[in-house]
């Protein structure tokens, strides 16, 4: 059986929201585990047959009072102080600290595929991203069609990906190996199938995936993009050995009226 990439992450932003969540829980059972001690003391001291005394006109104690409000207060207290502490420490945009060059990737959803983007490399991948372990990856995101939601469970968490805008999500694998991501936000009838195989491979196994792409026989310029776009489910793998320079902010100036724009379709699709 598959372990959870949650549970079981593959690089230190996951491992660290991994170790947030199980804080987060401990601290929360200081509330839920008084609560049953105390319903089943209760239970047994008020019996039938039990030895509690029976006081009909009681209706106020300063000490349960006290109990009560001040331990679920003091657990918001710490919760909200670690939310804003992880929050800019786990900020998408913040580089990961490294000795190690970062790595490049540009991703753009469409209906219902990914488009991968190296512009160090100047190819192009659909469906499927790979990346050298061990270094901190910078992946820039935004959509050519609805809003979409772009995660790799394994590696660290969501960031949406809009018309127009442009989105930074900043990764790093602690070892090779496999894992998947996707979309997570519904953008019609192909979201099930929006998603794609990551590869984190040692320098070596990159260079050699490097290769085998180079020597694919389609090229992406504007033209075979506007192919590209076209809606598709359950889209293959594909390998571009040469990608048109600034495309991605070409695709993106589609919306913001920019000049050397792409030509504007209509893709959008809640179908």
């Amino acid at each position: 059986m598959q372990s959870s990439p949650i549970l079981y992450p593959k690089g230190p932003v996951a491992e660290t929201e991994r170790d947030l969540l199980f804080l987060a829980t401990a601290i929360m059972l200081f509330t839920l585990l008084p609560v049953y001690l105390i319903t089943f003391w209760s239970c047994w001291r008020y019996r039938a047959n039990g030895k509690g005394a029976y006081r009909p006109d009681w209706h106020k104690s300063i000490f349960v009072e006290l109990f009560i409000w001040a331990g679920p207060l003091v657990i918001i207290v710490v919760i909200g102080v670690l939310v804003v502490i992880y929050t800019y420490r786990l900020d998408p945009y913040k580089p990961l600290v490294s000795d190690e060059k970062t790595f490049r990737v540009q991703a753009v959803a469409q209906n219902w595929k990914w488009l991968f983007i190296y512009p160090d490399q100047q190819v192009a991948v659909v469906n499927e991203l790979a990346f050298p372990s061990g270094r901190p990856v910078n992946i820039e995101i935004t959509s050519d069609t609805v809003m979409t939601s772009f995660i790799i469970p394994a590696l660290g968490g969501q960031i949406y990906a809009m018309a127009g805008m442009t989105t930074h999500l900043n990764l790093e694998a602690f070892e090779p190996g496999r894992c998947t991501g996707r979309n997570t936000q519904f953008s019609g009838r192909g979201f099930p199938h929006m998603v794609f195989e990551v590869q984190l491979l040692s320098e070596n196994d990159f260079a050699r995936w490097l290769d085998n792409v180079k020597k694919a026989n389609k090229r992406l310029d504007s033209m075979s993009y506007q192919k590209l776009l076209r809606p598709a489910t359950k889209y293959p793998v594909e390998y571009y050995s040469w990608v048109e320079p600034e495309l991605f902010s070409r695709i993106i100036a589609k919306y913001t009226g920019a000049s050397g724009a792409l030509p504007l379709q209509k893709t959008g699709s809640l179908e």
